[in-house]
C-alpha cells in the first residue's frame, strides 16, 4: 500500500506565492510508484483539498483528514513546504504533534525558534569558527527611540530586517543615518512579521547559501554550497525572484579548507537547534579576515527548480525525486 502525503502549502504570509511554486515542484518531482500525494492549501480563510473534478474538500482540523466519497482519507506523514506562518515558525508542526502525524521538518520548538533571527544568534554566539554580525533587537515597545539606540551601539551601513520575516520582505540597507527611520518603520511593519526589528553591521564579503538534511539512514548530509553574487545592493525579495539580477554559482568556488570548515560549521548549528529534515544555512565569507559570519537558517527552504536546494541536490550527484524520497522516509522513522 502506498504511503499517503499531505503535500502543504499555502500559508498566511506574502511568500504564500513562493510556496505555491516550490510545493508544485515537489509534487511533480515525488515517487508516485511509493507514494499518494495530495496537495493541501492552508490559508486564513480555509483548509482545503482540490479534487480532479476541481471542487473543494475541506480538512478536517480535528485529525486532519479529508472525506472523499464518503470514505475517511488519513494521512502517514505531511510534507510541509510553507514558506512563513505557520508552517514555518513552529504553529503547524505543534498541531501536527498533538495529533500524532509525522512531518518533513524540523519540530515546532526548533522552527518557532529560528524564525527569530535575534535569539537564533545568541544561541549559536559560541560555535567554533563561526561569526555573528554586532546587532541591535527592537521590539514595538523600542519604536519611538529605536534610531537612536542602533545609532549609540552600531556602525554605518546596516542591515534593517523584520526579526521573523522571510523571503527578505521588509529589509533595507541602511547607508546614512537620514535613511533609517524609514527601514525601521518598513520592517516593523511588515506582514506578520511579529513587530519585532533585527539591525545589523553591514559584514564585506562573499554570500553563500548551503543545505543540510538528515536522510533515512540516519546520516546528516551536507550539501555543496551556493554562490551568491547579485546587482542589487544585497540579495533582497527582487534579487531572489526576478531572472536575471542575481548569479548563482553550485557548487561554489571555495577552496578544501574553507569547504571543511563550512560543512562542520553548518553541523553544528543543525545539531545545536536540533533540526530535522533539511534546512539551509546563509553566511558571509568576509574577505579580509576569512571568517564565516552566520545570516540565518531557513527551515523550509524554497523548492522550485531553481532553488537552492535543488540545485545543491542535483550537484551533490542526487535525483530531487531522491531527496524527497529521503526526507519522507527519515520523518516517518520513529522519533
Amino acid at each position: 500500500m502506498k504511503t499517503k502525503v499531505a503535500l502543504i502549502t499555502g500559508g498566511y504570509t506574502g511568500e504564500a506565492e513562493v510556496s505555491f511554486k516550490s510545493a508544485s515542484f515537489v509534487e511533480s518531482q515525488l515517487d508516485l510508484e511509493k507514494y499518494d500525494v495530495y496537495p493541501i492549501t492552508i490559508s486564513l480563510a480555509s483548509w482545503f483539498y482540490v479534487n480532479d473534478a476541481g471542487v473543494k474538500i475541506p480538512v478536517n482540523r480535528e485529525d486532519f483528514s479529508l472525506t472523499l466519497d464518503d470514505h475517511v482519507l488519513k494521512f502517514d506523514v505531511a510534507f510541509i513546504i510553507i514558506h512563513g506562518t505557520p508552517g514555518e515558525d513552529g504553529r503547524l508542526q505543534g498541531y501536527f504533534d498533538m495529533i500524532s502525524l509525522p512531518y518533513t521538518s524540523c519540530g515546532a520548538l526548533t522552527s518557532a525558534l529560528t524564525m527569530n533571527k535575534g535569539y537564533t544568534k545568541a544561541i549559536l554566539a559560541d560555535i567554533p569558527e563561526l561569526f555573528v554580525a554586532n546587532s541591535v533587537l527592537l521590539f514595538d515597545t523600542d519604536r519611538a527611540d529605536g534610531a537612536r539606540r542602533v545609532q549609540e551601539r552600531l556602525s554605518l551601513p546596516y542591515f534593517v530586517k523584520p526579526n521573523a520575516g522571510g523571503s527578505s520582505i521588509g529589509m533595507t540597507k541602511v547607508k546614512t543615518l537620514e535613511e533609517l527611520p524609514a527601514a525601521l518603520d518598513k520592517a516593523f511593519d511588515a506582514e506578520n512579521t511579529g513587530k519585532q526589528v533585527l539591525v545589523e553591521e553591514f559584514v564585506t564579503g562573499r554570500e553563500f547559501s548551503q543545505g543540510i538534511f538528515r536522510n533515512a539512514a540516519d546520516e546528516l548530509i551536507v550539501l555543496p554550497a551556493t554562490e551568491v553574487r547579485t546587482t542589487r545592493d544585497f540579495f533582497d525579495f527582487e534579487a531572489k525572484y526576478i531572472p536575471g539580477l542575481t548569479e548563482e554559482i553550485t557548487p561554489a568556488e571555495l577552496t578544501s579548507e574553507q569547504q571543511e570548515r563550512a560543512a562542520q560549521i553548518i553541523k553544528e548549528i543543525y545539531v545545536r537547534l536540533n533540526c530535522k529534515g533539511m534546512v539551509r544555512v546563509d553566511f558571509f565569507l568576509e574577505e579580509q579576515s576569512d571568517r564565516f559570519y552566520f545570516i540565518e537558517i531557513n527551515t523550509i527552504p524554497g523548492q522550485t527548480a531553481q532553488s537552492f536546494i535543488p540545485q545543491q541536490v542535483r550537484s551533490y550527484g542526487l535525483k530531487e525525486s531522491d531527496f524527497y524520497t529521503e526526507l519522507i522516509e527519515a520523518a516517518l522513522r520513529p522519533r
